[in-house]
């Protein structure tokens, strides 16, 4: 595993791109005549000049504000279904599984998250307030009870318990759908750009 890691890393390494660039010019020097019978020792003459010529890879040790606040949430979410596994009905697990799934994909936007501090707050406090106090509260009832109807139109605790899952994934697909909109704006400024500086784009989303 670790050596097909190293191997990925590198074919889309500074060194392998530059390689291949300089390889490639010698194949079309074999196609175009310019080269003889020794054209593959060319060819992997000019990799190996490319390879060692182009530029170190940059290394990145710092880590981010913004990916160490999300680490910490995403750690506490992770914490907070392992203390719940098997503690509650199918429902409410596949309920809380697809709302930590729309929880991760906006932790994983770690500086579009963190440069909205209210969309920050809202994802923070339903991780690490609201949805184990709702799930607590719940957790709390003997089964029979929670599960048992009610009369007239009063939801059970079951029921309850479901329909504030559904109000905090319907907030969490909010905060996910601004952070979208973010992204689709940026790429809709950066075509303006491109049409601006060199007219005209086959990627026109306005």
């Amino acid at each position: 595993m670790a050596i097909s890691e190293r191997a990925l890393r590198y074919l889309g390494s500074t060194r392998n791109i530059a390689g291949s660039c300089l390889a490639l010019l010698g194949l079309v020097g074999h196609f175009l005549g310019l080269v003889g019978a020794f054209w593959p020792v060319v060819v992997i003459a000019l990799y190996g000049v490319g390879a060692l010529l182009a530029p170190p890879e940059r290394v990145r040790l710092t880590i981010s504000h913004a990916e160490v606040e999300t680490r910490a949430l995403r750690a506490d979410l992770d914490g907070l279904l392992r203390r719940i596994d098997g503690r509650f009905p199918p429902d409410v697990h596949a309920a809380v599984q697809a709302l930590a799934e729309v929880i991760g994909d906006v932790l994983a936007r770690a500086d579009q998250l963190t440069a909205s501090p209210d969309q920050l707050h809202v994802v923070s406090q339903t991780i690490r307030r609201y949805l184990p106090a709702s799930l607590e509260a719940y957790a709390n009832l003997p089964r029979r009870y929670a599960l048992a109807r009610r009369a007239g139109r009063e939801r059970s605790a079951h029921d309850e318990l479901l329909a504030q899952l559904a109000l905090l994934d319907a907030q969490m697909g909010k905060v996910a759908e601004a952070i979208h909109r973010g992204d689709e704006q940026a790429l809709r400024d950066q075509g303006r750009f491109l049409r601006d500086r060199f007219g005209g784009s086959g990627l026109d989303l306005t």
